[in-house]
């Protein structure tokens, strides 16, 4: 099953879910995120389970990825929620090796947005390095550390994601809220968001080569 059919699916049962959007009783004003746990949740089982049966039928598949969190015991299975969903957009060349671990430093271009909303039938974007369809020659970069010895730095899927990459690999990650912002909402990304990124790992640094 190509990506465009696990999606589409997983996209159909969310826009009728989206279709139900309740107005405000004082005003008329319509929700932008409407009921937004629960069709992120759905959203987010519908892809993981497909996901898992795909693999599960055919585990040499290397277009999907269904990854367990860093910060999650490896020892038992889990729940959905305890994995990001990768879809490999383009994969490192075979003779490169290594990936990043949670105390290194990483050069990555990305572009984060949402699951549809009432505004923004293709998801509100809420940060990037590159507009539109991703350029190696024009899109921009950023360095950041994955994390640090205090257990700071970016979002468990995030970081998930990029220490299971290699030097060239484009993902298209999805990240259950649970390995996002949680409860919580940031700037202008709402409580209970499924993140989806796009992720381009160009190079990485250990602490003690990183001036």
């Amino acid at each position: 099953m190509k990506k465009t059919k696990i999606l589409t699916l997983a996209m159909m049962l969310f826009s009728i879910m989206l279709g139900t959007a309740s107005c405000s009783e004082e005003d008329d004003t319509v929700e932008e995120f409407p009921d937004w746990q629960a069709k992120n949740n759905t959203f987010f089982n519908h892809l993981s389970d497909s996901v898992s049966s795909l693999l599960a039928a055919d585990p040499a598949r290397t277009d999907w990825k269904r990854i367990k969190s860093w910060s999650k015991p490896s020892d038992v299975a889990g729940v959905n929620a305890d994995y990001i969903i990768v879809h490999v957009e383009e994969a490192a060349a075979p003779e490169v090796t290594g990936s990043p671990i949670y105390t290194d430093t990483v050069t990555v271009s990305y572009m984060g947005r949402l699951l549809p909303s009432v505004s923004y039938p293709s998801g509100f974007v809420f940060d990037r390095t590159f507009e539109g369809e991703y350029d190696k020659e024009l899109s921009a970069s950023v360095k950041f550390a994955i994390g640090d010895q205090n257990g700071t730095g970016l979002v468990d899927g995030f970081a998930t994601a990029l220490q299971n990459m290699r030097r060239g690999d484009r993902w298209t990650v999805y990240i259950p809220y649970q390995l996002g912002y949680k409860s919580t909402a940031s700037g202008g990304i709402p409580a209970f968001s499924t993140l989806i990124f796009e992720i381009v790992l160009q190079d990485y640094w250990g602490a003690k080569e990183v001036s």
